[in-house]
């Protein structure tokens, strides 16, 4: 799989001309939900979005799921091969289609995570379960998201789930420049675009803690799975994340997979690890939601 990324994808991408023209070769690809599980539209906080659950299981706990894009692509359909798989391992997903920049920069789409949260946490009741989850750009704002509510003095997730999280627009990762050939869909550089298109025509610090939040202090934040591969671009934003987190006191569950392409778990259906790190942050989410309703 990644050599097949390595020399298709990631050479469109690096050509492309521009957020919307980058934008229509991730968006690419076709994912069939699963007979079993259940997707409904619905707008929720303002923001619209999917409820994606089983049809048959009662559901442990409600996961709010951000998927990633660079902020700029991608929605709720691409990213279905992560909700519908946690919500066959009794989760039930809300996943909410925030705006995405550079037509809305940053923070259109933190406002609408967070109103998101709020909305569906007003729908399902306090007394239920929730926790927080999201790939790349979706990592980051989920981390984002944890920060404001804290700061907002409101309920906080029983835990997050982030895979390949992009955390530091910055880009001051070792990582960014020694696995720039290994990586199979970004170069290091190009990873900057991301950044531009986010905070195009703000003026922003691109180490806004709301932007990059690991800069952030992250002192009150809930257990976190972090799943990384060992050839990633993305690589030290996770790992340095963890180091940061575990020194402010926040239980850290972090694993560095060997030889992966970035977000793998988009292609669990054919790729094992991407079924072994979902079950593995599934496992994560039910024990984590057990523990809070106790």
């Amino acid at each position: 799989m990644s050599f097949f990324l390595r020399h298709t994808f990631k050479p469109r991408l690096a050509r492309a001309r521009n957020a919307q023209h980058a934008r229509g070769i991730m968006n690419g690809g076709v994912f069939k939900a699963p007979s079993n599980v259940k997707i409904t539209p619905a707008a929720l906080g303002g923001v619209p979005g999917e409820w994606v659950e089983s049809a048959s299981k009662s559901a442990a706990a409600v996961l709010l799921y951000l998927h990633g894009g660079g902020y700029f692509a991608c929605s709720t359909r691409t990213h279905r091969p992560f909700t519908t798989f946690f919500a066959q391992r009794g989760l039930r997903v809300y996943a909410p289609d925030y705006r995405l920049a550079p037509e809305n920069p940053f923070p259109a789409g933190l406002n609408d995570a967070v109103a998101a949260w709020h909305a569906v946490r007003a729908e399902v009741g306090a007394a239920t379960p929730m926790a927080i989850g999201g790939d790349s750009a979706g990592g980051g704002l989920a981390l984002a998201c944890m920060l404001k509510l804290r700061d907002e003095g409101a309920g906080m997730p029983a835990a997050a789930v982030l895979f390949s999280p992009l955390t530091d627009l910055a880009g001051i990762g070792e990582s960014r420049r020694t696995n720039d050939r290994r990586c199979a869909m970004f170069y290091g550089s190009g990873l900057a675009r991301a950044s531009e298109f986010y905070m195009a025509d703000t003026g922003g610090d691109p180490r806004d803690p709301l932007a990059s939040p690991l800069y952030a202090d992250l002192r009150g934040l809930p257990p976190l799975l972090i799943h990384v591969g060992a050839d990633e671009t993305l690589r030290d934003d996770s790992t340095e994340l963890a180091a940061r987190a575990r020194a402010a006191g926040v239980r850290v569950d972090l694993t560095v997979w060997p030889a992966v392409p970035h977000v793998w778990q988009l292609f669990h259906s054919f790729v094992p690890e991407g079924r072994q790190s979902l079950a593995s942050a599934s496992a994560f989410l039910r024990e984590a939601a057990a523990a809070g309703a106790a």
